[in-house]
């Protein structure tokens, strides 16, 4: 089997890998690079030996001539796209490197070195001043949107992050180019003739910017847009017994800086933690939980707002709000141990206690036992040596 090639240009062409399957065993191929150098000087006719074929192909069918083939329009286009155009310090804004193709329009481009390419837009798309947190790959296959003229385009993801300020200073993205492979068509088509001459045509995405304004006074806040969630292990509580407290935050912001809540300590309460956990949510938003656990050595009321708050600067408001806890605890004592036996309902106890003497005795009276029971060890061990000496 054998696939001829015939490049119109000069550059480098890759044979993409691929398998056939004979008898049964699969036989892979692992593809190639061909790069095509200028065309070589036609060889002399009158130095060829009798009857023999001379020439190159050119030379018998003609190259492709440009003046034969005409360019389609094509209403694609390189887009630089961001969600807002001003957010505040440590607000998020969303941008998205996306072509757009007619589903017709298919099959007259096609990428060209895509990957280099990409790398080349990742590099120019990086701002200093800024905390990046990336899409991990570019979409692979598009998605059908409709856009302001009301024609429905193909849309290429080819890079996109959120972007979260760090100072004041706007955010300004360069203007874009990909190059791609375009095809042009064979003006009068001809049975066993290439009808397709390919050609490059570069697409440019217009720069972007993106204002940033300085959160109000006094600033040093988070930013977000969040809500509290809370979660307690118990719904009795005793002095001495620990449980858990869950701080839960969920909403749109910066995960790496929501730090967690203030803690106020207060005496009688002991705090460990916090056990941090986070999750991002399919729709892009954040879910972050800060979980103590707590023991209590005094009774009564125990207001959680007192001892954990979160203050930060919500965005969509433009105002600074404080996250705190709405449950109220009460603490009641510890449980008293049960007693073995009860005088009360002892048979021997009872009746004993009856018949015992209620006349007080001094505090001396095990010392004085002490001395009575050592005169009277002296005493048994006096008679025993004059025992021993008379019967010697």
């Amino acid at each position: 089997m054998e696939q001829r090639y015939l490049p119109y240009t000069e550059g480098d062409y890759v044979v993409p890998p691929f398998s056939l399957t004979v008898n049964g065993q699969v036989l892979p191929s692992p593809g190639g690079r061909v790069r095509v150098g200028p065309a070589l000087p036609a060889p002399d006719v009158g130095a060829a030996p009798p009857g023999t074929g001379v020439g190159s192909l050119d030379q018998l069918l003609g190259k492709p001539k440009p003046k034969y083939f005409y360019e389609p329009p094509d209403d694609a286009s390189l887009v630089l796209e961001a969600d807002r155009d001003r957010v505040f310090v440590g607000q998020g804004v969303r941008v998205s490197l996306y072509f757009y193709l007619r589903p017709a329009d298919q099959a007259l481009l096609n990428f060209y070195d895509f990957n280099n390419q990409l790398t080349e837009l990742l590099r120019q798309l990086r701002q200093p001043t800024t905390w990046e947190v990336p899409v991990a790959d570019p979409s692979v296959l598009p998605d059908s949107v409709r856009r302001a003229n009301g024609q429905v385009y193909l849309r290429f993801r080819l890079a996109a992050g959120t972007y979260y300020p760090l100072t004041p200073q706007s955010l300004l993205f360069p203007a874009l180019s990909l190059t791609l492979t375009k095809f042009k068509l064979l003006k009068k088509p001809q049975p066993g003739e290439n009808e397709r001459l390919a050609m490059y045509k570069t697409y440019v995405a217009p720069a972007l910017r993106v204002a940033v304004r300085p959160l109000p006074a006094p600033g040093g806040a988070i930013v977000g847009d969040y809500v509290l969630h809370e979660g307690i292990s118990s719904t009795r509580f005793r002095t001495g017994e620990a449980f858990t407290y869950t701080f839960g935050v969920e909403g749109s912001g910066n995960a790496a800086a929501l730090v967690p809540p203030t803690l106020h300590p207060r005496s009688g309460l002991e705090v460990y933690g916090p056990d941090i956990r986070d999750n991002t949510l399919p729709d892009g938003r954040i879910q972050k939980s800060f979980r103590y656990r707590l023991v209590t050595q005094r009774p009564g009321a125990l207001a959680l707002d007192s001892l954990l708050q979160l203050p930060f600067f919500n965005p969509r408001t433009a105002r600074y709000d404080t996250l705190r806890p709405q449950l109220k605890l009460v603490i009641g004592g510890g449980e008293r141990l049960p007693a073995t036996a009860r005088p009360v309902d002892d048979p021997f106890y009872g009746p004993a206690m009856l018949r015992a003497d209620t006349q007080l005795q001094p505090l001396g009276v095990y010392k004085q036992v002490g001395r009575y029971a050592a005169l009277l060890v002296v005493l048994l061990l006096a008679v025993a040596v004059v025992g021993w000496w008379r019967a010697g």
